[in-house]
């Protein structure tokens, strides 16, 4: 069973390995940078879901039985 920060972890992986794509010699073209910005954005809100999620562990006390 995938836990919601497994998700989310995975989902943040996949994000930064697109980014990784745009280390291009030549500039990049509207379309990419808007796609850049999308995944940024994504990126953002997920890394702050997984903060929540691991400040939630933390505040219930489950945090050493999660890792």
């Amino acid at each position: 069973m995938t836990t919601p920060a497994t998700a989310i972890k995975d989902a943040v992986r996949v994000l930064i390995g697109s980014n990784r794509d745009l280390g291009q010699p030549k500039p990049l073209t509207s379309s990419q940078l808007r796609e850049f910005h999308s995944r940024s954005q994504k990126l953002k809100m997920l890394c702050q879901e997984l903060n929540r999620i691991g400040a939630m562990l933390i505040l219930s006390g489950r945090f050493e039985r999660a890792l």
